[in-house]
């Protein structure tokens, strides 16, 4: 698809705080939500031309954002990793107290690409099914079917 910087800026505007509230459930931090928000922005502007329909904005870039968010969660975990390792070796290694929201997160990740961008835009996004289903060219039956498993998924992974 050609786009010049309006057209992507009218299309950004139509799902920038829905990118930010994703974000933000899956970060947990404003300023790590803002950054995934801007790697996405700056990922989609780059790669525009790979967009075949404008109609398919929304969950392109809600995928690219997911896939953002994941990025930053295993460099994340990494250096946790790394710090938790120094930790034990210094004798000062407290018990971490990851919680409910890392348990989440990671049973989200767990999800094939095509469930995280249902969940992600029902869940985070306050998509209908028939939005997300006009979004990804699938039947709003489809769509809720889909989430259902996805959800059921993460339950059994959450148990």
């Amino acid at each position: 698809m050609k786009c010049d910087t309006k057209t992507f800026a009218q299309m950004y505007e139509t799902v920038y705080k829905d990118l930010y509230r994703f974000a933000l459930c899956m970060m947990r931090n404003p300023q790590d939500a803002e950054d995934a928000v801007s790697d996405a922005v700056v990922a989609a502007y780059e790669n525009i031309g790979k967009l075949k329909k404008e109609d398919s904005f929304k969950s392109w870039i809600f995928t690219i954002l997911s896939n953002i968010c994941k990025k930053k969660w295993r460099s994340a975990a990494k250096e946790s990793k790394c710090t938790d390792e120094e930790n034990l070796f210094s004798g000062s290694l407290e018990e971490p107290d990851m919680g409910l929201a890392v348990d989440v997160r990671k049973a989200f990740f767990l999800l094939e690409e095509e469930e995280q961008t249902i969940i992600g835009l029902s869940v985070f996004g306050g998509y209908t099914s028939q939005e997300i289903g006009d979004a990804l060219k699938l039947n709003p039956n489809t769509v809720r079917s889909k989430r259902s498993r996805a959800l059921q998924k993460m339950e059994c992974v959450l148990r």
